[in-house]
C-alpha cells in the first residue's frame, strides 16, 4: 500500500513539474504564415505568452496579420492553442474555422471549436499583444456571408473546397 501511495505520488509530482515547466515556456503553436498548410502548423500548443492589451476601438489593423492564435480551455480547464485565420469586418473582430466536407459540423470536428462551444472566453494573440474575448458562433446568414466575402478578399490564395462549411466566430468583449 505504502509502495503504490509513493508510485502516485510520483507520478502527480512529475505531471505537476512538467505543467510548471509548460506553463514557463508557453509552448505555443507554430509560427505560421498560412494555418493549415503543413503537419507542423497544425500541431496544437498550451499557453499563449505576449503583452496583454486593451482591445482597440476597431479592429481592422488585423488586416496586416495573415493568421492569429487563439487559446482556448480544453474539458479538464488546461489551455489548448492553435493558429487561425482573422477577419476584421466592420471594425469588428471575426475568427473562422473551415471545415472540408463531410467532416462533423460545428461545434464537433475541431478540438478547438468544441472547446468554444463549452467556454466561449478564449485568449487571442496578435502579434505580441493577447486579448482576452468571448467568441460568439455567428448563425446569421447575412452576417457570416459578408464574413466570408471579407474573408475571400483578405486570403484569395486560399482553397476552400466545394461543399466545405466556415465556422465564423464573432470575438466580443469579455465583460
Amino acid at each position: 500500500m505504502k509502495m503504490a501511495l509513493k508510485i502516485v505520488g510520483v507520478v502527480v509530482g512529475c505531471i505537476i513539474l512538467l505543467l510548471l515547466v509548460l506553463r514557463v515556456t508557453g509552448f505555443e503553436p507554430r509560427e505560421c504564415p498560412t494555418a493549415g498548410i503543413s503537419v507542423m502548423c497544425r500541431l496544437p500548443g498550451l499557453w499563449l505568452r505576449g503583452n496583454t492589451a486593451a482591445a482597440p476601438p476597431e479592429w481592422s489593423f488585423t488586416d496586416q496579420y495573415q493568421t492569429v492564435k487563439v487559446q482556448t480551455r480544453d474539458r479538464l480547464m488546461l489551455p489548448y492553442s492553435v493558429t487561425t485565420y482573422c477577419v476584421a469586418y466592420n471594425g469588428q473582430l471575426y475568427l473562422t474555422s473551415v471545415y472540408a466536407p463531410g467532416l462533423p459540423k460545428y461545434p464537433h470536428g475541431r478540438h478547438w471549436n468544441e472547446n468554444v462551444a463549452r467556454d466561449p472566453r478564449v485568449r487571442i494573440k496578435i502579434g505580441d499583444q493577447l486579448f482576452d474575448r468571448t467568441l460568439i458562433y455567428v448563425t446569421d446568414p447575412d452576417e457570416r456571408a459578408a464574413v466570408i466575402h471579407t474573408k475571400a478578399k483578405k486570403y484569395p490564395k486560399q482553397i476552400i473546397a466545394p461543399g466545405s462549411y466556415i465556422n465564423v466566430f464573432h470575438a466580443v468583449s469579455t465583460d
